[in-house]
């Protein structure tokens, strides 16, 4: 069953920022799960001109089931993809992700999303893929908080580069609920006076950070790109 993923962002800035939404988000929603904090690598790749090379180099660690769901996925996507791990408490996550629409797979609202853990080491797995041809785009780090509402997940994340940024997320496995989706999260987000990120600027911002990556990785640096 194809996972959708929709998601919006809100660019917090500054610590002041984030610590209100959280407050907000408890005063409004005393009902809601607040996850253990922890820390995340995710490592993105460039996108091989052929992706069958991805699944060959995949297809070992993945059942039968998630094999076909990876196939499906990129046989059927009609733009570019993309391609990324993740290490988070401890566990290695293989991550491909393409755009529902125009926007970009990298960063879009809409998306078809592949994420699976896989029984490596996150060193192991990067030097798979990199063994395999792939290259790195970039290395990105970030301190997450995480907040669950039930059918909608918020996380407030701080972010080399980035700073503080808020993420409301709904999964569906229905496309055709893609667009209430998002209304639905847009709502919640001005009940959190939170506004969201356009996505030119976010493109812009992930053009700075792939360019200049080694200066902020792993470091609590920021830049502003408006």
């Amino acid at each position: 069953m194809r996972n959708y993923e929709i998601e919006i962002k809100s660019l917090l800035g500054g610590k002041e920022r984030a610590d209100e939404l959280k407050r907000r988000l408890v005063q409004l929603f005393p009902a809601l799960k607040v996850l253990s904090p922890h820390t995340q690598r995710n490592f993105y790749f460039n996108t091989p001109q052929d992706l069958g090379v991805t699944l060959h180099t995949m297809s070992p660690l993945l059942s039968l089931e998630k094999q076909r769901e990876l196939s499906d996925i990129i046989v059927r996507t009609k733009s570019g993809v993309s391609i990324r791990t993740r290490e988070a408490d401890g566990n290695s996550f293989f991550i491909l992700k393409a755009s529902l629409g125009d926007e970009s797979s990298a960063n879009g609202v809409s998306r078809v999303e592949f994420e699976e853990p896989v029984a490596l080491s996150f060193d192991e797995l990067n030097q798979r893929l990199l063994d395999a041809g792939l290259t790195y785009q970039a290395k990105w780090s970030r301190a997450r908080e995480h907040f669950d509402l039930g059918h909608i997940h918020i996380t407030v994340d701080k972010n080399a580069g980035y700073g503080y940024v808020a993420e409301f997320e709904k999964m569906i496995d229905d496309e055709r609920e893609a667009e209430y989706a998002r209304r639905e999260l847009k709502a919640l987000m001005r009940e959190l006076n939170c506004q969201e990120l356009p996505q030119e600027r976010l493109e812009r911002m992930f053009k700075f950070y792939n360019e200049h990556w080694p200066e902020y990785y792993g470091t609590d640096k920021t830049f502003t790109i408006e």
